[in-house]
């Protein structure tokens, strides 16, 4: 159990922080400690990776105020001098959200490219993946690895799909994610050369004679360069612009179905229920959505005024982290949170943030599992796990909570 202050167990801490940093890693088990924090310390003071002071909220009402309130900026992260939850791998330029990054008739662009008209359109091409992978799998027969046998190709394949590029390249940039998204200390070399790599691929497609004929997004862009002009400023953004979108997309996506699929495989009533009931696949993901903790050390945000959060001062500078596993679990707001329960429909879950920062992709997001789910539940009956959930070993110090690897049978 994390440790805590105040009398309950665990290593000593220092006394300038309440509990310890980061929460336990696994990912199918909430922390015992945010119910402590919802009660005791709703607004808590930890220390990050990188050393820096913080402020963790863990309560529905207060998370939802952060996310909401543009008191707590996401942009001033990239600031010079801000405080940081871990060490940046890449520069701070590359931090910046591309709604701030793009103008107005780039953003449009992007919208559309990720729009639910675009994505209804792709959508048989997601199947048509997710069941050439689960043939693969079954012509092989189990166990085999659902991370990297389906999760991760079929994520690939999607974002690619959206973005435009080849099956290789989003293969190449998903794999770029186990050394560029690291939640370290201080930054490595490897980080680096991964992203100039990645950023290489990107740019060379971008420029190529024939991307204007490109589907998705990055023919968009390329036929963008064509009839406005360009410069290597702006080849410069749209790359970025590319890469990030990739990385958003595909970081958070793959981990959301990793764990979903492990929480239907825990809970096989559950599993069963819907296999039965395909046409409440919708409601079933927004609790998985808000069951899943895959967002490992909560959202940053950063103060730009003296301000207050549930009765603690909070300063200029200081930089607040939102506990989207303690607001997603928050009794005062889900009846027995605990419980996954597929009939649910928690609309009021935060896991895509909320306010003017709230996911642009999240129809994306919903279709990428909804689809994928669908797939597995008709084709492999009986899934289950190939090792006991115990034995799961629980990736560290990354972004996600995620296990390394998720043997199943069927």
């Amino acid at each position: 159990m994390t440790a805590i202050r105040d009398g309950l167990p665990g290593t000593p801490q220092p006394p300038e922080v309440d509990v310890e940093w980061p929460l336990p890693r696994r990912g199918d088990v909430v922390p015992e400690v945010c119910a402590w924090l919802r009660e005791h310390k709703p607004v808590a003071r930890v220390r990050t990776f990188t050393g820096d002071p913080a402020w963790l909220v863990s309560t529905h009402a207060l998370v939802t105020r952060v996310l909401q309130d543009e008191t707590f900026s996401m942009s001033a992260l990239a600031e010079p001098g801000a405080r940081l939850q871990y060490a940046p791998l890449f520069p701070a330029s590359n931090r910046s959200s591309v709604k701030d990054m793009v103008g107005v008739g780039l953003r449009e662009t992007v919208m559309q490219a990720i729009s639910p008209h675009v994505v209804n359109e792709a959508t048989d091409a997601f199947r048509r993946k997710a069941d050439r992978l689960l043939d693969e799998m079954t012509a092989e027969g189990p166990p085999v690895d659902l991370r990297a046998r389906f999760t991760e190709p079929y994520t690939a394949s999607v974002m690619s799909t959206i973005l435009g590029l080849s099956e290789d390249h989003g293969r190449l940039l998903m794999d770029g994610f186990d050394i560029s998204i690291m939640t370290v200390p201080c930054s490595f070399e490897g980080a680096r050369v991964n992203l100039d790599k990645c950023m290489a691929r990107t740019r060379a497609r971008l420029l190529s004679p024939d991307a204007t004929d490109a589907p998705g997004l990055m023919g968009a862009l390329a036929r963008f360069r064509a009839e406005h002009g360009t410069t290597a400023e702006l080849d410069d953004e749209l790359v970025l612009m590319l890469n990030n979108l990739f990385v958003a997309g595909g970081l958070s996506t793959s981990a959301f179905l990793l764990l979903a699929l492990l929480l239907l495989m825990e809970h096989r009533d559950q599993m069963e229920w819907l296999r039965a009931h395909p046409e409440a696949m919708a409601p079933a993901v927004e609790e998985l959505l808000r069951y899943s903790l895959a967002i490992g050390d909560a959202l940053p945000r950063i103060a730009t005024r003296d301000t207050e959060l549930g009765g603690q001062a909070i300063a200029k500078g200081d930089l607040v982290l939102v506990l989207v596993e303690g607001a997603n679990h928050d009794p005062a707001v889900f009846d027995q949170p605990q419980k996954l329960d597929l009939t649910r429909n928690p609309k009021t879950h935060v896991t895509f943030g909320a306010g003017r920062h709230y996911c642009s992709a999240t129809f994306l997001a919903r279709t990428h599992a909804s689809v994928a789910l669908s797939a597995v539940l008709d084709r492999l009956p009986g899934l289950r796990l190939a090792i006991p959930a115990e034995e799961i070993n629980w990736r560290s110090g990354w972004i996600k909570r995620t296990p390394e690897r998720l043997p199943a049978l069927w």
